[in-house]
């Protein structure tokens, strides 16, 4: 138990840990959002290049 607590600042510890795994999670779903809205963007604008010709 006293690995879990960390000498009284185990709250601190946990608590940090999982707050930057959230974020780094979140931020990689952010990243795969905005690159597949970009990609997406991408092909209409191929699709309308090909369909000019």
């Amino acid at each position: 138990m006293d690995a879990m607590t960390m000498g009284n600042y185990g709250v601190y510890v946990w608590s940090s840990f999982g707050l930057t795994f959230a974020v780094i999670i979140l931020s990689d779903w952010r990243s795969r959002i905005h690159h597949n809205r970009i990609y997406r963007d991408i092909e209409v604008r191929i699709k309308a290049l090909e369909e000019r010709q």
